[in-house]
C-alpha cells in the first residue's frame, strides 16, 4: 500500500480524503490517510483558522483543495476580488435571484441574520483563490494543494512548487489529464462520474486505466465512486497510486453535517444522486430534490454559468445549513452514488481500518482463485 505517491508525502495509507470539515480532516491524517480541506466558501482569514485549528489536532501532513476553474464567468479580467464581485453582479438578471428566494420561502427556509449575509463570490475563480494559497502555504502541515475544476493557472503551479509542495487538480477525461500534463502537475486526480460534487460523464473503471496511459510516470488517484478497500484494491491493480474519497465522509462521527443532513445520505439509494447545474452553475452531482427539480423544470430560469449560479445560490447554501431541519427538500447536499452504500454512522479511525482490512481480503482473494 505505500506507493511512491504516500511515500513522497510521508503518509501510511494511499487513501486521499476531500472533506470541507476540518475535523475530519485531522481525523483522516491522524489515522494514516491525508485529509484534504475544501477551502472554496472560505475568506483567507476564515481559512487560517481553520488550518491553525488542524495543526493544533495533528502532527500528520494534510492537504487543501481549491476552486479555480478552466472556465469561468470573467476570466481574464485584470480585477481585484472586489472589483470582479461587482462586474460579476451585474450580470445576474432580477429573475434568478427573485426564484431562489421563492423556492426558500415556499419550503419555510427562515431568513439569515443580517450579521451572518455570506459574501457570495469566495473562491471559484483565480483572484479569489489567490489569498487562500498564500494562507496555505503558510502552514508547513499543508503537503499538497488541489484544484478542483480545471488546470490551474501557470502562476498558481509556480508558486505552490517553489514552496515545496506537491499541485495536482482533478480531471475527467484523458483530454483534461493531458493539459495537466502540459502545466507540470505533481498528480493526477482521475473521477469519474459516479463522484461527488462536480464530475464529467466517463465511468471510473473506464477512466482510470485511459488517463493513467495517457500521463504515464505522473502518479495517478482513482476518485469517483469508491467506498471499499475492494476497490482500492482495483484501483492499485490498474496502477493508480491512491484513492481519492470524498462522499464517504459526510456521515462519519467527526463530521460536522446536521442531524438532519446525515439522515438524508443515510436515507437515500444510489438513483437519488444526480448531476446538476442548479447550485454551481457546473454540471455536480449532489441529492435529488425539489431545488434540483424546480431549476430543472421548463418554464423555470436555466442555471447561469459559474460562477454567477453560485453568486445566486450562496445565500441558499448557509441558510439551508442554518437551517437543516426545515431545509433537506430545498439543500445542497453534494454526494455521489456511493451514497446507497452510506448506511450507518461510523468514525473516521473505523473508516480508514477497514479499507486497509478489506484491501488486503481483496488480495488473498485474488491470489486464492489463482492456479499455482
Amino acid at each position: 500500500m505505500r506507493t511512491e505517491l504516500a511515500e513522497r508525502l510521508g503518509i501510511e495509507f494511499p487513501i486521499f480524503a476531500f472533506t470541507h470539515c476540518r475535523d475530519v480532516v485531522a481525523a483522516v491524517s491522524n489515522a494514516g490517510g491525508i485529509g484534504v480541506l475544501g477551502a472554496v466558501g472560505f475568506t483567507a482569514e476564515q481559512l487560517e483558522v481553520e488550518l491553525s485549528w488542524i495543526d493544533e489536532h495533528t502532527d500528520k501532513p494534510y492537504g487543501v483543495d481549491i476552486v479555480i476553474p478552466g472556465k469561468y464567468e470573467g476570466k481574464g479580467d485584470d480585477l481585484d476580488a472586489d472589483a470582479l464581485e461587482e462586474k460579476l453582479r451585474t450580470m445576474i438578471p432580477a429573475e434568478h435571484r427573485e426564484f431562489a428566494k421563492k423556492l426558500l420561502a415556499e419550503h419555510g427556509v427562515p431568513e439569515l441574520p443580517p450579521e451572518e449575509k455570506p459574501r457570495e463570490l469566495l473562491g471559484w475563480t483565480a483572484v479569489t483563490a489567490g489569498p487562500q494559497i498564500e494562507t496555505a502555504l503558510k502552514h508547513d502541515k499543508v503537503r499538497l494543494i488541489a484544484n478542483a475544476l480545471g488546470t490551474p493557472p501557470e502562476d498558481v503551479v509556480k508558486e505552490i512548487q517553489d514552496a515545496g509542495r506537491l499541485v495536482g487538480a482533478l480531471c475527467g477525461s484523458p483530454r483534461h489529464a493531458l493539459h495537466h500534463v502540459e502545466a507540470g502537475l505533481d498528480f493526477i486526480i482521475a473521477q469519474g462520474t459516479e463522484g461527488g460534487g462536480h464530475t464529467g460523464e466517463i465511468g471510473s473503471m473506464v477512466l482510470w486505466p485511459q488517463v493513467i496511459e495517457a500521463v504515464s510516470p505522473i502518479p495517478v488517484l482513482a476518485a469517483g465512486g469508491i467506498h471499499s478497500g475492494k476497490q482500492m484494491a482495483a484501483a492499485l491493480a490498474m496502477g493508480c497510486q491512491g484513492i481519492w474519497t470524498g462522499s464517504i465522509w459526510l456521515t462519519v462521527e467527526e463530521a460536522e453535517a446536521a442531524p438532519e443532513e446525515k439522515q438524508s445520505y443515510l436515507d437515500a439509494g444510489s438513483h437519488d444522486a444526480v448531476r446538476s447545474r442548479s447550485w454551481t452553475g457546473k454540471p455536480c452531482r449532489m441529492l435529488r430534490n425539489d431545488w434540483t427539480q424546480a431549476w430543472g423544470d421548463d418554464d423555470t430560469p436555466d442555471p447561469l454559468g459559474m460562477p454567477l449560479q453560485f453568486m445566486v445560490t450562496s445565500e441558499a447554501v448557509s441558510r439551508t445549513h442554518r437551517y437543516a431541519a426545515k431545509s433537506q427538500k430545498v439543500a445542497f447536499n453534494p454526494v455521489g452514488q456511493v451514497v446507497g452504500a452510506m448506511n450507518e454512522v461510523t468514525p473516521v479511525r473505523e473508516v480508514i481500518q477497514n479499507f486497509v482490512e478489506e484491501y488486503v481480503d481483496a488480495l488473498e482473494h485474488l491470489n486464492s482463485i489463482m492456479p499455482e
